[in-house]
């Protein structure tokens, strides 16, 4: 049976393709917009009605494009050291580069605002030489650490927030997200509107549970029913417009095509014998890597962070102070993907709960951020008896990427297995 995608994946590529022209046109056309990035509280600027581009989004674009290449070279040229973490610098190593006639559509506008979290050494000073090239305001979070982090955050994350973050942390950030408020507010002329921000955040609530229960169905699923990279888009779209009408409409679209496949027994691979996922954000100059093992060892990917982090990291009880809950849901997000002691048991756990064989993960040599926690990764999903199989590459950078030397080092690793 050969594989056929998914009609919400062509859907939901439509829709991003549709938006992405209006943001283009609204953007250029001189409208206000914020250049955020991603583990930054986006619901305010979506209830503030303000168009925002997302840093590693742009990234993912500019990759995409074939254009990291020369800009990551431009950077060695403007005496960046080598270490400079690509997936989140590369956007401002293009704005840097002075001509945006290279740049997909021509080049970003300077931004009304420019958005960061404290969450890694580089974020603050990447997002500081953005707001010194093009002089637009910067608005920065504070990212402390968590005296006692809990191994298993999902069982407590949803309605114990307040205990597993701290009241004094979530108070810091409720404080910043008030000054980015009154900012906006500002800019745009708009008032702050918390009673419907809290019908907002239900909103979100309510499409990841429709998340988590497509979650549920691939993860027992008998075979794979979907490739990952149809997984991502179908999540990830609406994910950047969540709580909108259209993201709630295409997540229950989204549940009712994936049970239909699951309950016709359609699988990605007739012969599946291994079963794996993928560690890291997307591999996004080459997404048909994922697909590249099937036909050769029966091996598929039937895992991936988008579509179960939608539930453990976004889903939290709102209670009778949204911006509170926000605070809950944003202020250790990128920690809980890459970091240990965070991301060590929950990638344990989402490897028992998909029945993985093995692991492949993506760990990014010069992004600290992402790549430093992997081998506290590696050691609790080796201690769980899962293969873990290191690709040192990045996201982003295909300069360091050999497909065919790439491809011959999994396959090997996963003949063992077979």
């Amino acid at each position: 049976m050969s594989y056929r995608p998914l009609d919400a994946t062509k859907a939901a590529m439509l829709f991003q393709r549709e938006w992405v022209s209006q943001l283009r046109k609204d953007i250029t056309g001189g409208k206000k917009f914020a250049f955020v990035n991603a583990d930054t509280p986006h619901e305010l600027f979506h209830a503030m009605g303000m168009p925002l581009v997302t840093n590693q989004w742009w990234s993912a674009v500019i990759a995409a494009k074939q254009l990291s290449e020369h800009y990551l070279d431009r950077a060695t040229e403007m005496g960046f050291h080598a270490h400079l973490p690509r997936y989140s610098s590369l956007p401002l190593i293009a704005e840097l580069d002075g001509d945006p006639s290279r740049q997909p559509w021509g080049g970003l506008p300077t931004p009304s605002v420019l958005c960061a979290r404290q969450s890694s050494d580089e974020h603050q000073k990447v997002f500081s030489l953005w707001s010194k090239a093009t002089g637009a305001p910067l608005h920065l979070f504070s990212a402390p650490g968590v005296p006692d982090p809990a191994p298993r955050w999902w069982e407590l994350a949803r309605d114990k927030w307040e205990d597993l973050y701290h009241s004094d942390r979530l108070d810091l950030m409720v404080q910043e997200m008030h000054t980015l408020i009154a900012k906006l507010e500002d800019m745009t002329g708009r008032q702050f509107d918390h009673d419907q921000f809290a019908q907002y955040m239900h909103a979100i609530n309510q499409q990841e549970a429709i998340f988590e229960d497509v979650d549920r169905m691939i993860a027992q699923a008998p075979q794979a029913p979907l490739r990952i990279s149809e997984q991502i888009p179908n999540v990830m779209v609406p994910q950047w417009h969540r709580g909108s009408d259209w993201a709630l409409q295409h997540a229950g679209t989204f549940r009712e095509e994936v049970a239909t496949r699951i309950s016709d027994g359609h699988s990605v691979c007739e012969n599946e014998r291994i079963r794996m996922m993928w560690i890291g954000a997307g591999l996004w100059f080459d997404t048909d890597f994922y697909s590249a093992f099937e036909d050769s060892h029966g091996a598929v990917f039937v895992w991936s962070m988008y579509l179960p982090f939608a539930a453990d990291g976004y889903i939290r009880t709102i209670g009778d102070d949204p911006l509170r809950a926000l605070a809950a849901r944003i202020s250790l997000m990128n920690e809980q993907l890459h970091q240990p002691p965070w991301v060590n048991e929950w990638l344990v756990e989402q490897a028992r709960r998909y029945r993985v064989d093995a692991a492949l993960m993506l760990v990014p040599r010069h992004d600290r951020f992402s790549g430093y926690g992997s081998r506290f990764a590696r050691r609790a999903l080796e201690a769980a008896g899962i293969k873990v199989i290191e690709i040192w590459s990045d996201m982003v950078d295909r300069r360091d990427w050999n497909r065919e030397q790439m491809q011959a080092h999994v396959a090997e690793a996963l003949d063992a297995i077979s």
